[in-house]
């Protein structure tokens, strides 16, 4: 019962909310600003239908090879974990961010915790691993564009992006640093947090304790050549079809025909370019998505800013429609298989899952 009267969202996440609202208007208008939309939309309505579904083909195929890593990263914990329990909440957390940006980790753990009972502050873990991987994975897919573009790539109206990979090796080695100090003097770390948090509430403490425990667990997942094996080659996986979902874009709009420059390396480049949209915490990365795809195809291959438009409304709302749908799809699926279970337990980061 009292659960049930919790609020969902304290003051703190709201103001969050509704500043990532207004970024989401602000790009949008710097996306849409002087072009025609009538040329727009006629480009989107000319789309074909058999590319349409090649898209969507090769974006959910993405998502398998992600839950596949993902059960490569938590071999650890449960090695017979559900891959098709991991592509739900992949997509259950997807669908999540597209309305509320950066809960959809959240809601990822704790639909593995329910499915798999796990712990779900442990699952939260492996998730954060993950993100490091990503993070990784497109610094290094960024970089490569650089050598797959014939020209400086850096130039212009990108040189931006020089700076942003800079800014996010840095941060990314200041992560994992601080990642495995965290591991390596795990006990130091964890003594000398609970003893200060201790000074104010016991069990604030104790909780923390709890907390700093089952997240090294998540972190110290991998832990065989296997694995590492295995993420290497899923995460490079998932970056290509990725790409194969631009380059589908390209087809489905026509536009490797009007301009022979749009082939797969083409495709690399706008998906390692706007993915960066996505780290914008805008919801499903709108408008920002929309506006970094929109100026790296009128730059690099001269886009009319419609056409370039079209593409990345068109690229971003199908998947954006198809996380949604198929999110939907899981949790009615999970709400059957555990009878019980509601919507609203998907961002409920309470613990109560079994530690395996």
């Amino acid at each position: 019962m009292t659960s049930a009267k919790k609020k969902l969202f304290s003051f703190r996440e709201v103001i969050i909310y509704v500043i990532s609202l207004l970024l989401t208007a602000l790009f949008l208008y710097w996306a849409f600003k002087g072009v025609n939309t009538t040329e727009l939309w006629d480009n989107i309505r000319s789309a074909s239908l058999f590319w349409l579904l090649m898209l969507v083909l090769f974006q959910m195929l993405a998502h398998w090879f992600r839950a596949l890593r993902w059960k490569a990263i938590m071999e650890s914990l449960k090695p017979d974990v559900s891959s098709l329990n991991l592509l739900g909440a992949v997509l259950i957390g997807y669908g999540l961010n597209n309305v509320v940006p950066r809960m959809g980790e959240v809601a990822r753990a704790v639909a593995v915790g329910k499915t798999e009972k796990l712990s779900k502050t442990s699952i939260l873990g492996t998730v954060v691993v993950e993100r490091i991987i990503d993070m990784s994975v497109f610094a290094f897919a960024v970089v490569l564009s650089g050598w797959i573009y014939e020209g400086d790539i850096y130039s212009g109206e990108l040189s931006w992006l020089k700076l942003t990979l800079e800014i996010g090796t840095l941060a990314f080695i200041v992560l994992i640093t601080g990642l495995i100090l965290l591991i390596r003097f795990k006990e130091r770390f964890s003594d000398l947090a609970t003893s200060w948090v201790s000074k104010f509430s016991e069990r604030s403490a104790n909780k923390l304790e709890e907390l700093f425990h089952k997240m090294i667990v998540g972190f110290s997942t991998l832990k065989t050549k296997e694995a590492y094996f295995k993420t290497v080659i899923y995460s490079v996986l998932i970056m290509l079809g990725y790409a194969a979902t631009s380059w589908a874009g390209f087809y489905a709009l026509g536009m490797e025909a009007k301009y022979s420059v749009l082939g797969f390396g083409a495709a690399w480049i706008i998906m390692s370019i706007s993915a960066i949209g996505v780290m914008i915490p805008t919801p499903g990365g709108i408008g920002s998505v929309h506006t970094i795809t929109k100026s790296a195809l009128l730059m690099l291959y001269s886009i009319p800013a419609e056409l370039g438009l079209a593409f990345a409304t068109f690229q971003h709302g199908v998947t954006y429609l198809l996380h949604f749908v198929v999110a939907g799809a899981f949790l009615v699926y999970f709400k059957f298989k555990l009878p019980g279970m509601h919507t609203g337990d998907m961002i409920n980061l309470e613990d109560n899952g079994q530690q395996s």
